[in-house]
């Protein structure tokens, strides 16, 4: 038959989007409208020191958001930032029980948010990143069970492997 497939020698190993989460950048969100959505998961990320600026980054996240709405449908939206400064990628994630209006491209209010941080300069990362998520967030049944538990690390175990 044919022999197994190698990795080149100087190609990344598989990335992982459980390498990029963590149990305190997960949480239930409040408020009722995007904005604040955004500035509870900035909040977070800079009680976990993942922010060099916290201002810097929620100002690229609303410009962002103001090119192009990161409601990418199914009640997801994945707003993202790209920084000068950041040596590594991160996730955070945030959980509406009602869903938050967001201009999704589909019209459904948002109930999972996936804002990802980090580099600018790291193109192909983050476009592995982006598409190993997006692909992971299409799946369902997962999204469902996003929403029912309750843990952290109920909701990171969704994630191993892919």
């Amino acid at each position: 038959m044919f022999p197994p497939k190698q990795r080149a020698q100087n190609s990344p190993p598989s990335l992982l989007i459980s390498k990029y989460l963590n149990v305190n950048l997960i949480t239930q969100l409040e408020g009722d409208m995007r904005d604040e959505a955004l500035a509870a998961l900035v909040e977070q990320l800079d009680r976990e020191k993942k922010l060099r600026d916290k201002e810097a980054f929620y100002r690229a996240i609303l410009e962002r958001e103001q090119i192009v709405s990161t409601g990418i449908g199914m009640g997801v939206a994945v707003p993202h930032a790209k920084l000068p400064g950041y040596k590594t990628f991160f996730i955070a994630i945030g959980i509406h029980q009602k869903g938050i209006p967001w201009d999704a491209l589909d019209g459904i209010p948002v109930r999972l948010v996936f804002m990802i941080g980090g580099p600018d300069d790291k193109q192909t990362e983050y476009l592995q990143l982006l598409s190993r998520l997006t692909l992971a967030i299409k799946d369902e049944v997962r999204r469902k069970k996003i929403l029912q538990l309750n843990k952290p690390e109920e909701i990171i175990a969704l994630f191993e492997g892919i």
